[in-house]
């Protein structure tokens, strides 16, 4: 069990982080942080933790689906500078893309302040906030 949970968390940080497409880059993935097991094993997974697909082919998170819909019908840009995430919405939409960012529980994300059009994401740290920003874009379809 422990296995299966470490092996899942390592599958979360793999699909949000990259642009995963197939099982099979998510297996050489995997065994390129250590992990040893086959396409079975990784398609259980998949299955158990509710992994869909984007428009475009890649693995998104079931609970990352709600904060994609949010992204990729309220979002027209992304920036960051140094911990900041700079998040560019349609007017008026700001406060529920800043709900849904806060909602998604993502790691290293401190808190958000929403405008009108516009969210300031916090981040703890500089290589932090890019990873998230390659993730909002990923999601928003930027």
């Amino acid at each position: 069990m422990r296995r299966r949970n470490s092996r899942q968390d390592a599958i979360r940080q793999i699909v949000r982080e990259g642009s995963v497409k197939t099982q099979r880059a998510l297996v050489d993935e995997l065994r390129a942080l250590g992990y040893s097991c086959t396409q079975a094993t990784v398609s259980r997974d998949v299955a158990d933790m509710g992994l869909t697909k984007l428009p475009d082919g890649v693995y998104v998170l079931a609970e990352d689906q709600h904060l994609q819909r949010m992204l990729g019908e309220f979002v027209v840009g992304v920036a960051r500078a140094e911990n900041l995430v700079v998040v560019r919405t349609q007017p008026g939409t700001a406060s529920g893309v800043a709900a849904a960012i806060d909602d998604a529980g993502l790691p290293h994300v401190l808190g958000s302040v929403a405008g009108n059009d516009t969210v300031l994401v916090i981040v703890d740290a500089s290589e932090a906030a890019a990873t998230l920003q390659r993730l909002i874009s990923k999601l928003s379809g930027r």
